[in-house]
């Protein structure tokens, strides 16, 4: 069983806790009623899915309740960081080589 990290609850508990909740950083357009057909399209149903490492939000569901982000290896399926939702993305990511 994995165990996930929750930045606001500052403990590690097992997966079942938590809900993956898709792509983190996905930015939704200010205007989104004249957004073209193709535009809403990749925001709301084109999401990337590279082969390493990935940027998700999560939820713990069965805690705190509250959204996060984690930095997750698709390889390994280890999880790299967590962090607290409306943080910026990482600039370095502890024990990945770049």
């Amino acid at each position: 069983m994995l165990l996930i990290r929750c930045p606001y609850c500052e403990e590690e508990r097992p997966e079942l806790e938590f809900r993956n909740a898709g792509e983190a950083h996905v930015v939704r357009s200010a205007n989104m009623a004249a957004t073209s057909d193709e535009d809403f399209e990749k925001y709301f149903f084109i999401r990337s899915n590279p082969k390493g490492v990935i940027y998700e939000r999560w939820r713990h569901i069965h805690g705190c309740a509250r959204f996060f982000n984690a930095v997750r290896d698709t390889v390994t399926d280890k999880f790299v960081m967590t962090y607290k939702a409306g943080e910026p993305k990482p600039k370095k990511l502890p024990g990945v080589a770049k």
